[in-house]
């Protein structure tokens, strides 16, 4: 038992030695100079204690066991169903043959720089582009009378089916099921079924893991932080809950299984793979791990805050190096790229370069493309929907209620950033700036339903409530109210009516990632069917527009608010009312060329490009495959380098007069394994004396601690020098 432990240490020794050498020549460091000699000394023991030269079948079973710990399956210890990972799904899947499972894939990988990811099929195979998102592009319908209670069909408003436009053929989507439909249990049935009629792979997932990766870590943690707000106290304070390691862990199963999900349909020679938003943070790292080949793209569709921020997060470096196993990595504004580039300089030491108008960022070895592109709206789905007779006649009700007033929309989600209530603080400053206005403007505010429910929705949708009544009490005259808030929800033909009809969009949101709203607002004004309007006339539009959201870069013909300041929107209000014809078509022509030539179709074959472009040398690359579970990442190798082996550098250790050994000690000597105590254990010290008892070797163990602290713990071993806090102190 003793002899197979140790020998297990010498296996992950090993690995880890070997990593350590290349990354000093990839530094342009002398790789023999460093701690090449301790890891032949200890696989020269290996050898005499004859574990791995016993039979090979031990060291690949060992091996395959380490590559599953690599690939996440630990990552959790939460019962129940471990996300297909002991019992394949047949859905089926692209033809491949004599294809070897994802762990024996990265041992392999691990063992020869130059691994393939798997032997495919060598039948032709056409090139897939798998969609990854938190929810399939699907509708659910209770039906009692259906297979599993119900009647499912694709979302024709949901951003991954849209996104598609853009994309070849043939598309793939992976997602958790509708929330209605979110009770099914695992069915190898269902999911083949809507893999066969919608090209969607479902992930399954335990009700109560889900309410603890979405509910729970992605909309009350990462999402409040995303956006700006902290957690001031342990308790949540701040409107968003603590950091809570259990929480984590559930996100990372969660990822876990989407990966699972994604890796039954992925041949990584020939797909691409586009991740989308913060729920899946940590795919990356997992797929890259099972497929170090695969070509992935990563898009936030959140904003990324200011590395000030964003360090507040305890696992900041894990989600970083997660992005940075993508290959191409989007936001939706340059801010949020340049927070982004700031937080891997400033928590990674990883540097940026731009070249010929990309922006990558040299990650071992590997350029991570950084992509700008705002999401674009749909355009034949819009004009589909604004062409019916069914919106023309809902647009005619809304121009006839409304009739000889200017109204102003504003289309929300109830949440915390959305600045609803600042909007109506607004409306009720610029009625009593200008008294006139009264009975002449009316403000629509359109609630969506919230995504997430809970106690701050809750709180907000109160608020907002009680500011409507006081203002609407306040300025309200017979048939006429100031406010009118629509809470329920409205059809896609209700809601292209309101855009259509409106002299002015509203957005005074706080922090948000884009907005699509005066996207599509814009086009409504454009090709709609406004009431009342000469045939072939030029079309208006005015946009208030808060300058902390996503979009406000792209449309220069805005008027720019901050919201935070009341005045500042009633006054954006007040100019927009004012704007004359001409200036309004000016401002419409603007925003509409600009909608209609970036659309989501356009946007699509754009990141598809790109990510080509990012993964087009994947298939020649040589890489290594270094760090434990989130910590993971490969590490590219020149064309020249060959994997050092004991058999070739044992005859070259022993000829070697002077030896430097050079040891860190958090991390190589110290496999980590708590957070507070750091202290060696007598076997550790016993193999420190051992090396330092040869007169050839010269032995230094460097670490950023404290000298007094390294001096008290290593005092029993002798010959050995200490480098302490970053060399500053050296003995």
């Amino acid at each position: 038992m003793q002899r197979t432990t140790f020998a297990v240490f010498i296996f992950f020794f090993e690995i880890l030695s070997a990593s350590f050498i290349h990354l000093t020549k990839y530094l342009a460091c002398s790789p023999l100079s460093l701690s090449l000699s301790l890891s032949l000394s200890l696989s020269e023991k290996t050898r005499k204690l004859g574990v791995f030269e016993k039979t090979r079948k031990w060291r690949t079973t060992l091996e395959n066991f380490v590559a599953i710990v690599l690939c996440g399956a630990s990552f959790s210890r939460r019962p129940g169903r471990l996300a297909n990972t002991t019992t394949p799904s047949p859905i089926p899947t692209r033809t491949q043959t004599k294809r070897p499972g994802p762990c024996a894939v990265q041992a392999a990988a691990m063992a020869s720089p130059s691994a393939s990811d798997g032997e495919l099929s060598p039948f032709p195979v056409e090139a897939r582009r798998i969609v990854v998102t938190h929810r399939l592009p699907l509708r659910a319908e209770p039906n009692p009378d259906a297979p599993h209670g119900f009647d499912f069909s694709l979302d024709a408003d949901a951003l991954p089916h849209q996104f598609a436009r853009g994309l070849p053929r043939p598309v793939v989507f992976v997602g958790a099921l509708p929330s209605a439909a979110a009770s099914i249990p695992a069915s190898d049935e269902l999911a083949a079924d809507l893999l066969a009629r919608f090209a969607c792979s479902p992930v399954f997932m335990e009700p109560s893991l889900h309410t603890d990766f979405y509910d729970r870590f992605c909309k009350h943690y990462l999402w409040p932080m995303l956006h700006y707000l902290l957690p001031f106290t342990p308790s949540g304070g701040g409107g968003g809950l603590s950091f809570k390691a259990d929480l984590y862990r559930a996100y990372l199963t969660a990822n876990t299984q989407y990966a699972d999900r994604v890796f039954e349909h992925l041949n990584p020679d020939e797909d691409l793979v586009f991740i989308h938003d913060y729920h899946l943070f940590a795919l990356p790292t997992i797929l890259r791990h099972k497929s170090p080949r695969a070509r992935i793209a990563f898009f936030l569709h959140s904003p990324f805050p200011t590395s000030e921020i964003f360090r507040a997060i305890p696992v900041r470096e894990e989600l970083l190096r997660a992005l940075l196993n993508a290959d191409l990595v989007g936001f939706h504004n340059y801010d949020y790229a340049r927070h982004f580039l700031s937080a891997c300089a400033r928590l990674l030491g990883v540097s940026s370069h731009t070249h010929r108008g990309y922006i990558g960022i040299d990650y071992f070895g590997r350029a991570v493309v950084v992509k700008i592109l705002s999401v674009g709206v749909d355009m034949g789905q819009l004009r589909e929907v604004l062409s019916s007779p069914e919106t023309a006649a809902k647009a005619k009700e809304v121009a006839t209620r409304f009739a000889g007033r200017r109204v102003l929309l504003g289309v929300d989600d109830v949440d915390l950033f959305k600045g609803i209530d600042l909007k109506l603080l607004a409306m009720e400053r610029l009625l009593v700036l200008r008294p006139e206005l009264c009975g002449r403007v009316v403000l629509v505010q359109i609630n969506n339903p919230a995504r997430s429910p809970g106690r701050d929705t809750d709180t907000v949708r109160a608020e907002v409530q009680a500011t409507r009544d006081r203002i609407n009490a306040r300025f309200a005259s017979p048939g006429y109210e100031p406010i009118v808030m629509i809470d329920e929800p409205l059809t896609m033909h209700e809601k292209l009516a309101f855009y259509t009809s409106a002299d002015i969009c509203v957005v005074t949101a706080v922090r948000d990632g884009l907005n699509r709203i005066p996207y599509i607002y814009t086009v409504c004004r454009q090709e709609g069917p406004i009431s009342g309007g000469v045939a072939g006339a030029p079309r208006e539009s005015a946009i208030v527009l808060s300058e902390f959201v996503g979009c406000s870069t792209s449309l220069g013909g805005a008027v720019h608010v901050n919201p935070w300041n009341v005045d500042d929107v009633a006054e954006g209000m007040s100019s927009a009312l004012r704007l004359d014809g001409r200036d309004k078509q000016m401002r419409q022509e603007k925003h509409y060329r600009y909608v209609v030539t970036h659309d989501i179709a356009y946007w699509g074959r754009s990141l598809d490009q790109d990510l080509q472009r990012a993964g087009k040398d994947h298939a020649s690359m040589n890489f290594l495959s270094v760090g434990l579970a989130m910590n993971f990442r490969i590490v590219v190798l020149g064309p020249n380098f060959q994997k050092l082996s004991p058999e070739h550098i044992n005859p070259s250790y022993h000829r070697t007069g002077n030896r430097l050994i050079l040891l860190d000690y958090d991390g190589t000597v110290m496999i980590p394994q708590g957070l507070i105590t750091r202290d060696p254990s007598q076997e550790l010290i016993s193999v420190l004396n051992e090396l330092g008892s040869d007169p050839k070797n010269t032995v230094f163990v460097v670490s950023g601690r404290r000298k007094d602290e390294l001096a008290r713990w290593l005092a029993p071993c002798e010959r050995l020098g200490i480098s302490a806090e970053h060399g500053y102190f050296t003995r």
